[in-house]
């Protein structure tokens, strides 16, 4: 196990394959903050990531967090201090955003997420990168950033895929979260269990696909990224546009602020 305070990395050894084989289960680990991200965070995640991906002996990774909540999204109070004419702060923001979603989506192995709790935001779009999604009824997933006055666009492309236009529309326009059942049902999740069984239901899918053949795996992989990385692209450039200019307006750090002051109440 390799721990760097918020981000922990376990290896798990898998049977019935190459002797020094293992799954590596990924933790979030800012369980007061509802494992909200910094920049920090992320930094320490895609380091993470990208070692786990050069590493032909990990098979398979699990992303779960620590606590009751898998991510929350991001951390407000960081954000919240923007300037509103820093342009190049705010798209620096989304550039971190497009390295982490990268880092997941190019790793050539099996990726399954136990969703233990509360996936918000940009913790939601992060666990819909994931091949496998498993978690419990209690779960509580969605795109509230609006409520922040965030605009939500890659969120729209990570839910388009799975949802569609018009319930895309209404995540990112109406900021609801869902439970795990209607997550289900709308296939945020790819599988239900009970509440204390999700991280060992993850570990064991992630150990069965670990024991697939690999090169296969990898060139399936990498067909899928092949059909959405143009959107991915798109999503990143826009979001700097559409983020820097709403930013400038200020109103998402006067909405972050009145959120973080209720919440100090």
């Amino acid at each position: 196990m390799t721990e760097n305070s918020t981000v922990v990395v376990t290896h798990h050894p898998v049977t019935d394959t190459a002797a020094d084989a293992y799954v590596a289960e990924v933790t979030l680990n800012r369980p007061d903050k509802l494992n909200a991200w910094t920049g920090g965070m992320r930094s320490r995640l895609v380091a993470a990531l990208d070692v786990l991906g050069d590493d032909e002996r990990c098979r398979a990774v699990v992303l779960t967090g620590a606590g009751r909540a898998f991510c929350a999204g991001q951390d407000l109070a960081e954000t919240a201090a923007i300037d509103p004419d820093d342009h190049a702060a705010a798209e620096a923001w989304i550039d971190d955003f497009g390295r982490l979603f990268r880092a997941v989506r190019g790793l050539d192995k099996p990726v399954v997420a136990a969703v233990n709790g509360v996936a918000a935001g940009s913790g939601f779009q992060f666990a819909l990168l994931a091949d496998f999604r498993i978690g419990h009824a209690a779960v509580r997933m969605g795109q509230p950033e609006v409520l922040s006055g965030i605009p939500s666009i890659t969120g729209i492309w990570a839910m388009r895929g799975i949802l569609g236009r018009a319930k895309t529309a209404e995540f990112a326009l109406g900021g609801r979260l869902v439970d795990g059942t209607e997550a289900e049902r709308l296939g945020l999740l790819t599988r239900l269990v009970a509440q204390d069984e999700v991280k060992a239901e993850a570990l064991a899918e992630a150990a069965r696909l670990a024991a697939l053949p690999p090169g296969a795996v990898a060139l399936t992989k990498g067909r899928l990224r092949e059909l959405d990385d143009a959107g991915l692209d798109d999503a990143i450039e826009a979001a700097k546009k559409v983020h820097t200019a709403a930013y400038a307006t200020g109103e998402p750090q006067r909405e972050m602020a009145r959120f973080l002051a209720g919440r100090r109440r």
